[in-house]
């Protein structure tokens, strides 16, 4: 397959409008990567400039180290699998997938022998005669990332491919995905809005806001240490409870006491020291990570029970008028309208300061551990402090 880099890339439009504003990123050979972010942020549009669809302002593209920003798209050794599948209706799907072949002047021996390959990976044998209208959404989208199979790309682009599938559907076909991606070894390069599509199938996240990258990294190193407040927010789901604190004392070696407002004070232990007393700082919990306590800083009344079966959702007003979203075991019989008390464990807590950046906390990884591709021998990672 291939390796693809992003030096200094922007794009902006005639009338100033700057929507890349400066992406430096590195893609490893049979990486999954996923572009991630809110609509608007840039994804598609950087995908876009990666496939060569939108002209690069300023700034490099390397694949394979070559520069490609004036090469023609077609010559650029990607296939692009659009949110649309685009199925020519009159066609069979033999003829879908082989059409691009049969333009470039591939012989039809050789193209019925790739159009079987891609259907096999693709669980498509059954359905190589049938018309697009005699199939279902999911084997829809099959046959349009079958018709970029057969061309054999060094990288695959999908651009948000299942958000035209219901919940069920996207579930499974993420996992048809991956196993795609196992089976071929390939590059791959997805947007989505979804964060969970992002958690589940990245070996890579790229959290994009604003046309610039917040932060990169792997799944758990976003989840467990975002780099600010966005990040924070727009990784895991639910998301992270966010609250006003000051700093009530510290003792220079990251350990220290912030207050809530209501005056409640919640142990805390960072990876470096707290600022000094009565600084603002914004703390931030994940809802899984909140345990009951009848002596947890957290006091509130539960206004709201959302009862997912496997887990429950409390939405509790806490004294101080701040919202707190506690997740607990699907069987726990907790009640609204029930004044309750949790707490946290102080390594679990996150705080970032005015500017949105996240204070360091222990166990912070630089740079996310090793992670097998696929075709390669697992890499033992030792612990970092």
């Amino acid at each position: 397959m291939a390796t693809l880099s992003l030096r200094g890339v922007r794009k902006s439009y005639q009338a100033g409008f700057e929507t890349i504003k400066g992406i430096d990123l590195d893609i490893a050979d049979r990486e999954f990567v996923v572009f991630v972010g809110p609509s608007g942020c840039g994804k598609s549009t950087l995908l876009r400039m990666i496939a060569g669809l939108e002209d690069i302002t300023a700034g490099d593209l390397l694949i394979d180290g070559q520069r490609v920003n004036d090469v023609d798209p077609s010559k650029r050794g990607l296939a692009m699998v659009f949110q649309t599948y685009a199925l020519y209706p009159h066609m069979t799907v033999a003829d879908n997938m082989g059409f691009a072949l049969k333009l470039a002047g591939v012989s039809k021996t050789e193209r019925d022998a790739k159009v079987r390959e891609a259907a096999r990976i693709l669980q498509l044998e059954s359905y190589l005669d049938r018309r697009p209208k005699a199939l279902s959404g999911g084997q829809r989208q099959r046959v349009a990332i079958g018709r970029a199979i057969v061309r054999q790309p060094k990288v695959f682009l999908f651009d948000e491919p299942l958000s035209n599938l219901d919940a069920a559907l996207r579930g499974q076909t993420r996992v048809e995905l991956l196993r795609l991606h196992e089976e071929l070894a390939a590059t791959m390069i997805y947007v989505t809005h979804d964060q969970i599509e992002a958690m589940t199938m990245a070996d890579k996240i790229v959290v994009l806001q604003g046309g610039i990258v917040e932060q990169v990294g792997s799944p758990m190193e976003l989840y467990n240490h975002p780099a600010n407040l966005f990040v924070a927010g727009f990784i895991g789901s639910p998301r992270m409870n966010f609250l006003p604190v000051t700093v009530a004392s510290g003792d220079g070696a990251g350990n220290g006491v912030v207050a809530l407002a209501d005056g409640n004070q919640v142990a805390v232990q960072m990876g470096e020291a707290l600022p000094a007393p009565g600084t603002p700082l914004t703390l931030g919990i994940r809802p899984e990570r909140l345990y009951w306590d009848p002596n947890g800083p957290f006091a509130g009344e539960g206004h709201l029970v959302e009862r997912l079966g496997g887990l429950t959702l409390l939405h509790l007003t806490l004294t101080g008028g701040e919202e707190l979203v506690v997740q607990t075991d699907g069987n726990d019989p907790v009640q609204p309208h029930v004044l309750v008390r949790s707490a946290v464990s102080p390594d679990e807590c996150h705080l970032f300061g005015a500017d949105g950046q996240a204070l360091r906390r222990p166990g912070h990884i630089a740079q996310p551990p090793a992670r097998p591709l696929p075709g390669e021998a697992p890499v033992v990672a030792t612990a970092t402090a």
